[in-house]
């Protein structure tokens, strides 16, 4: 696709300026994402975020965007009542006011403000930084909190339920069981010594110990948005997964993604260690907000999400590995099986700090619990 395709895809969001660059922007693993500058006197305005649904993995993409009007305008509302210092991105309409934009080839396009004079990381190398991550998701928790779970569609069935990933799995293998080599006969064995924690959260969700919530749902490092003056998170971007789940997802997803120094995309995958000094500072900066809406049987399951989370995206690695690639996007055909032993290697690290995370998620338990 020619960059003046991109740029007739941008003006239908901006057709009153001129694009003047479009470029690519992130490094997401599903959607097609576009940085794109136009001329206006508007400073905070020269720039917007463009991007193309994959709607292979988001099959109602109009759901993302009904969801996405009904908890950025309610997370901005309370952000002004709350007083804190929080941006959520807008949605910009197209021309002929929709939320999006249908190409001629059926291309699923949305426009998104840009959040400015801020910077994000793949990797978190310090506490300071560790704190704002965690900040960031219990900020974002908090401000949804209220949110009625029947005012979110389920825009991505399944998301972060693991017995159906594992479903998946075998579904995959029993289809192209026939790769083999040391690497894959390793995560073979991972997944099957631990099938049965694969339902622990599913299981306390049955038995009503923990409640249905709106989550984030990709709360990775990388989308929180650090404030380049400050150094202070003001925002958590990338709002196609908002919808009903367990918040367990969430803390278990973020911290996974922060506690890991070499990051996801390693190809060190037998050097990876979970940081535990990292890890008590993401708790540290969660719970400064998550205090105000946690319930002790939330705090009993947070060691085994941090656990699961890990697990459950070396298993979603793996399964697109073993199906040929067709979820995440991949540079070369070995892609996923790396990341999958990345996280692989990751939980077996989280399972040898047990009793660390454990004695941090009991330190800072508030005495009401």
């Amino acid at each position: 696709m020619h960059l003046h395709h991109y740029s007739f895809i941008a003006e239908q969001f901006a057709p009153s300026t001129r694009v003047t660059a479009v470029q690519e922007f992130g490094n997401g693993n599903i959607n097609d994402t576009y940085l794109v500058s136009i001329e206006t006197d508007l400073a905070e305005d020269k720039q917007f975020v463009l991007q193309r649904i994959n709607t292979q993995v988001f099959k109602q993409p109009r759901l993302i965007m009904q969801n996405m009007r009904a908890f950025t305008e309610h997370m901005r509302k309370r952000a002004r009542e709350e007083g804190h210092h929080w941006e959520m991105p807008r949605v910009l309409p197209a021309c002929d006011g929709q939320d999006y934009y249908i190409d001629p080839d059926g291309g699923f396009w949305r426009a998104i403000s840009y959040v400015h004079n801020t910077q994000s990381f793949d990797t978190i190398k310090d506490t300071r930084l560790a704190r704002e991550v965690g900040y960031a998701l219990g900020t974002f928790q908090y401000l949804i909190s209220d949110l009625p779970i029947h005012k979110l569609a389920d825009s991505l069935e399944g998301f972060h339920i693991m017995p159906r990933y594992l479903q998946g799995f075998d579904q995959a293998f029993s289809h192209n069981g026939y790769k083999s080599g040391p690497e894959v006969k390793y995560c073979l064995n991972f997944i099957e010594q631990r099938r049965d924690f694969a339902h622990i959260l599913e299981n306390a969700r049955a038995q009503g110990k923990l409640q249905l919530r709106p989550i984030h749902g990709d709360p990775k490092v990388n989308n929180v948005m650090i404030e380049k003056t400050t150094g202070r998170a003001i925002s958590l971007v990338d709002l196609d997964t908002v919808k009903p789940g367990l918040i367990h997802y969430d803390i278990g997803d973020c911290m996974r993604s922060g506690c890991n120094p070499l990051g996801e995309e390693t190809e060190r995958w037998e050097a990876v260690q979970f940081d535990p000094e990292i890890g008590a500072a993401i708790l540290e900066g969660y719970l400064t907000q998550a205090r105000n809406f946690l319930t002790a049987a939330d705090y009993e399951y947070l060691y085994a999400s941090i656990r699961l989370l890990t697990f459950e995206l070396g298993v979603r690695f793996f399964t697109d590995y073993l199906a040929g690639n067709v979820y995440f996007k991949v540079k070369h055909p070995q892609h996923n099986l790396q990341r999958a032993l990345v996280q692989f290697k990751l939980t077996e690290s989280i399972e040898a700090h047990e009793a660390d995370i454990r004695h941090i998620i009991q330190g800072m338990v508030s005495p009401a619990v």
